[in-house]
């Protein structure tokens, strides 16, 4: 498996913290995050030693280097099956665990983590590695013993990040997509293009990132991302088992477009009043005759922005930019957006919604949309992500498309927890740790049900984050709440989560998680 040695990288570096601590016996005591199907403890412990052999049914890359320089213990990488140690086994026969589910045995003299597929080895190991406490001063671990059954309740878990508002750079993303995989999420959703920032190499449009993208919210000199780095940030999530879903907001939310080509913009558009725009007035409208991109945008105001269909080069530029992102997108789906279109003729929208849906189906992937798309001619070929109408994720689920749940008032990581919070907006509601778990995706929106449901996402909008400690200040310890919302069966309940969650904190702190200590959550540093 590729992502393998970034397991063990986990791995040792919860081995190697040195702390004096009891030895842990009961294994449904732990403090598993999302919370696994089921939890059979033995009360017994196996113990982890320099001297452990790490034995795989699979030639995976070897590990021994990495490990000893992390750790100061030799372990020894074998195939094969195993009497100790750890094993990790592909089972063709474990059918009952389907693609993403495993089962951990820990026994005193051995580890098996079994699943039918590779993506459930990885996501046991997250598992295996939320157990494993810092070293004892003999330079010992031990893990308690037991068998854990785990398999996901929905099959899209995920978060957005929007890289448009403000950029992060690739090593950015990676960190994120580190964090949204270890709690088992297996979508990562990236805003590419607004109003603010153009943030993806298109070689057949090239001033959309040249131009659209050398800005940001308040300025600064904003970024893109190279077909090149696109790929690199791809692969990287699928050695993680998280597919990249990429976003090229439509036919609103398109000003960097119209700022880069004259021949995309309509002579009328009509800033917002905030006048966050650089650039001369001159190069506004219909400058001798023709028609000029518009200024570039630094405001955050929404929905002033269009494609028109009565320009030549539109339906153009849409098929060049999905056909070159289908290209590198390796996953089956393609996001368009299509939200908060407000001067786009509600006639023309569903004009370009269908347009959309026919140029995404041949370029060979699925549609998805914010839940304004269920104006249009949509089908089960397609996905609505609800956010904000009831009446159009409702209307989107009548007309056959897959539901994606992110209620903008519990799981929108970009609103603040509490008036006090730093950062963040708070237009949708404040969302405290409780608010944001505390809901049911099959009973959240009349009309939708279980059966509609692909599952979850949890978007972090940027207008107000600038960097890395940003990103996860608003988005931990609401994501992992999300991520068990997605993956564990039905019955949580916030009284068991929340001591769950406070005895997680030293989990978050090895992680180095720059997380938000919520006063609902008694943290146990």
């Amino acid at each position: 498996m590729k992502n393998l040695r970034f397991l063990f990288l986990i791995f040792t570096a919860c081995i190697v913290a040195a702390c004096k601590q009891g030895e842990p016996t009961n294994l449904a005591a732990g403090s598993i995050i999302p919370k696994p199907v089921s939890i059979t403890a033995t009360g017994k412990v196996f113990e982890l030693t320099a001297g452990t052999v790490i034995r795989t049914t699979h030639a995976w890359p070897a590990l021994v280097d990495s490990l000893e320089a992390l750790t100061g213990f030799t372990f020894k990488l074998e195939t094969g099956s195993a009497t100790s140690g750890i094993l990790f086994e592909l089972d063709s026969a474990a059918n009952e665990l389907g693609s993403e589910g495993y089962e951990l045995t820990i026994e005193p003299k051995k580890i098996v983590l079994r699943a039918h597929h590779a993506a459930g080895i990885f996501y046991g190991s997250q598992t295996l590695l939320q157990l494993i406490k810092p070293a004892s001063a003999n330079q010992k671990v031990t893990i308690p013993t037991g068998v854990i059954k785990d398999f996901p309740n929905y099959a899209w878990r995920g978060s957005m990040l929007d890289v448009s508002r403000h950029f992060f750079s690739v090593a950015d993303v990676k960190r994120y997509i580190d964090l949204i995989s270890h709690y088992k999420m297996n979508v990562l959703h990236l805003h590419l293009t607004d109003d603010q920032g153009w943030r993806i190499e298109i070689k057949s449009w090239p001033n959309l990132a040249q131009h659209g993208g050398t800005t940001q919210v308040g300025g600064g000199k904003g970024g893109f991302y190279t077909q090149a780095h696109y790929k690199e940030i791809v692969a990287y999530a699928a050695a993680r088992y998280v597919t990249i879903v990429p976003e090229i907001d439509m036919p609103s939310h398109i000003n960097a477009a119209l700022a880069a080509y004259g021949s995309l913009n309509n002579s009328d558009t009509k800033f917002p009043k905030d006048g966050m725009y650089t650039g001369p007035a001159e190069t506004r409208g219909i400058v001798d005759g023709k028609i000029k991109p518009t200024n570039l945008y630094t405001g955050i105001e929404v929905g002033w922005s269009t494609l028109s269909l009565s320009k030549p080069a539109t339906l153009q530029f849409v098929n060049d930019v999905i056909r070159e992102l289908a290209e590198i997108t390796p996953g089956p789906y393609l996001h368009i957006g299509g939200d908060e279109a407000h001067v786009t003729k509600k006639e023309e929208y569903i004009r370009f919604i269908n347009h959309f849906s026919e140029i995404v189906k041949a370029n060979g992937k699925q549609m998805i949309g914010w839940e304004e798309i269920a104006q249009a001619a949509i089908d089960s070929n397609s996905i609505a992500q609800h956010w904000a109408s009831e009446e159009h994720a409702a209307e989107a689920a009548a007309k056959g498309a897959r539901i994606i749940m992110s209620p903008s008032k519990k799981v929108y990581l970009d609103m603040q927890y509490d008036s006090t919070t730093r950062i963040g907006l708070h237009w949708a509601a404040y969302i405290e740790v409780d608010e944001s778990y505390n809901w049911d995706p099959a009973t959240r929106v009349k009309g939708i049900t279980r059966q509609h449901i692909l599952g979850v996402e949890a978007p972090l909008w940027s207008e107000t984050v600038t960097n890395r400690a940003d990103i996860e200040y608003l988005a931990f310890p609401r994501l992992i709440g999300v991520a068990e919302i997605g993956w564990s069966p039905d019955g949580r309940t916030w009284d068991e989560y929340r001591v769950r969650l406070g005895n997680h904190t030293s989990h978050l702190n090895r992680l180095g998680v720059n997380f938000y200590r919520s006063p609902k959550v008694d943290w146990m540093d």
